[in-house]
């Protein structure tokens, strides 16, 4: 299965590799997971040392958002709610991951459960969501998507 779109848009800030100020996340299916392994740059800094809380939530919201490529019919979908805890400061230096788990599903309605740890200690919880996604309706998507139908494309080749 495939989990990143590489499509000619690219521009998305958390996963798009033509946005220069983005995070350029990557995908992964681990265990029945979604993860992303990453690194923060400087600029993506609150306090010195210490990742923007800003920043987290777009890790979370991505990676659980992207949990609606394991449904039986994959979607592209947008973030109705999403919760967060931060448990700990992220701290600035370490490679990070965010894994995420899809929940339950009914109708167009996704919700996921995810995590931000160290990328080599995932018992060390930084930060941790839940959310509720809504896969787009099929005009929305045609709205969308007109002048990107690469990024269609890739949800048909998933399924």
């Amino acid at each position: 299965m495939e989990l990143n779109e590489n499509s000619d848009y690219q521009l998305c800030f958390a996963c798009g590799k033509q946005n220069p100020f983005g995070l350029h996340m990557t995908f992964r299916l681990d265990n029945g997971t979604v993860v992303s392994d990453f690194h923060p740059q400087p600029e993506h800094q609150g306090f010195p040392g210490v990742i923007h809380g800003g920043i987290i939530a777009t890790v979370l919201d991505e990676a659980l958002n992207r949990t609606s490529m394991l449904t039986e019919q994959p979607a592209w979908s947008m973030t109705g709610r999403l919760e967060i805890r931060y448990r700990h400061y992220v701290p600035y230096g370490p490679l990070l991951r965010v894994r995420a788990a899809l929940g339950k599903q009914k109708g167009r309605m996704i919700q996921a459960t995810g995590a931000v740890t160290l990328a080599d200690d995932e018992s060390k919880i930084l930060a941790e969501a839940q959310g509720t996604f809504m896969a787009l309706a099929p005009e929305v998507l045609d709205q969308i998507m007109q002048d990107y139908p690469g990024m269609r494309t890739f949800l048909e080749r998933s399924e």
